[in-house]
């Protein structure tokens, strides 16, 4: 993902490319409910193997195009990679990640276990800032965080991603358990979420290459998710179909108008050499936010399910809460009438609380997002290909990337 923002960053104007990150943005939103959507077919018609087993041939029809399409005639360069820092940002990312997952649940707060691993993961963070600022070639040039745009733009991709995946995973798991739909229907009930995110998206991205300027779209997408946020926190027993929908499409219209955009933001404030990092460095805080996301607010929906479950189902009935997705659907049904409303009870104030904990993570991204200073979008391409003078008669002709060979010309001709 980060490579292939990084050849558009590379080879097409910042004016032009918020068509292209539109574009990206579109996809990502397809692929981001075509996934649980496929996910519960599979579930419902084949076996939870398939999650694997549908990643080999869709990476070879990958593996084919990029082959037969992708022509880039840059120049190659050595360089030399940070293992080091590397492995020290795996530890630190880890040891914290472990600590969302395991705190509360398999391990006490104040256990040695945890101190340890919050210890650790701090000193590991210490340590890779300090390397970073002596490797030759760093994951995260220390630069990039002296700059304003970037440094914002980071912080604003963590808090969306994490609300935007708290967003994605409990809401298929809120239409499975309290309105008892089939785990393919609940994907397909995530479509209303997917066309907002698409519409923005890719619409965002047209009107940025036509008017040069981005900023309105941050600013107005996190308000969006903020207000989403909150009315997904409405979601009980008798919310209709409709009525969800109508908050999911709030959401997901303000999610489209952020993540690419941000993408532009950053590599239109950044120089040429590094479109890479900076490009990899906001994929990189994307993957994080949804990572720590996920188990933030899972952990809050087991925490609170513990809490709820003992004042509202009564009896001697025993069910797994080892984790917050353990309660099956099929599992529940099989519970007397009078156990089952308990279960869905606590679920639904359970899950209250979680997207009422979503509201301020969103929140804190439109402050954010307020901050975000503004770079008016240049028609200058970032680089044009470099070539020995005996090769530029046979790679002159060859479009950088064939589908996008008009826009590569015409960002090349004016610069």
């Amino acid at each position: 993902m980060a490579l292939s923002m990084a050849i558009i960053g590379d080879i097409v104007s910042p004016r032009e490319r918020g068509r292209y990150q539109g574009y990206f943005g579109g996809v990502f939103a397809f692929a981001s409910i075509g996934g649980p959507l496929a996910g519960g077919f599979f579930v419902d018609h084949l076996t939870w193997r398939w999650i694997f087993y549908i990643n080999i041939p869709v990476g070879i029809l990958a593996l084919v195009i990029t082959s037969a399409v992708l022509r880039l005639p840059l120049p190659r360069r050595s360089h030399t990679i940070d293992y080091t820092g590397s492995a020290i940002l795996v530890g630190a990312v880890t040891s914290l990640l472990l600590v969302t997952l395991w705190g509360g649940q398999t391990y006490a707060w104040g256990s040695g276990i945890i101190l340890g691993l919050i210890v650790f993961g701090l000193m590991a963070t210490a340590v890779f800032v300090w390397w970073e600022q002596r490797a030759t070639e760093p994951i995260f040039p220390p630069h990039l965080f002296a700059n304003p745009i970037p440094a914002v733009s980071f912080v604003i991709t963590l808090l969306v991603a994490a609300a935007m995946f708290a967003a994605i995973i409990f809401i298929p798991i809120y239409l499975q358990l309290v309105d008892g739909v089939s785990p393919a229907l609940s994907g397909v009930l995530l479509l209303p979420l997917m066309g907002g995110m698409l519409v923005t998206s890719i619409g965002s991205g047209q009107i940025v290459s036509r008017i040069g300027r981005y900023k309105a779209f941050p600013v107005a997408g996190t308000a969006l998710m903020t207000l989403g946020m909150w009315l997904l926190s409405h979601l009980g027993p008798h919310t209709s179909h409709l009525r969800a929908s109508a908050y999911m499409v709030v959401f997901g219209l303000g999610m489209g108008m952020v993540m690419q955009i941000l993408v532009l933001a950053v590599q239109n404030s950044i120089a040429r050499d590094d479109i890479g990092s900076a490009t990899s460095a906001i994929s990189f805080f994307r993957n994080i936010g949804a990572a720590f996301g996920t188990a933030l607010f899972g952990t809050i929906l087991t925490v609170r399910l513990g809490h709820w479950l003992p004042l509202l189902v009564h009896g001697r009935t025993r069910f797994s809460l080892s984790s917050s997705f353990s309660i099956t659907p099929k599992a529940l049904h099989a519970l007397t009438p009078a156990v089952r409303a308990g279960v869905v009870e606590s679920f639904v104030r359970s899950l209250h609380v979680v997207f009422l904990v979503g509201v301020p993570v969103a929140g804190i991204a439109f402050l954010f997002a307020l901050t975000l200073k503004e770079i008016p979008l240049s028609d200058r391409a970032s680089s044009i290909p470099v070539v020995e003078p005996a090769e530029t008669a046979e790679t002159s002709v060859a479009p950088a990337l064939t589908p996008a060979g008009a826009a590569v010309d015409a960002a090349t001709s004016r610069s």
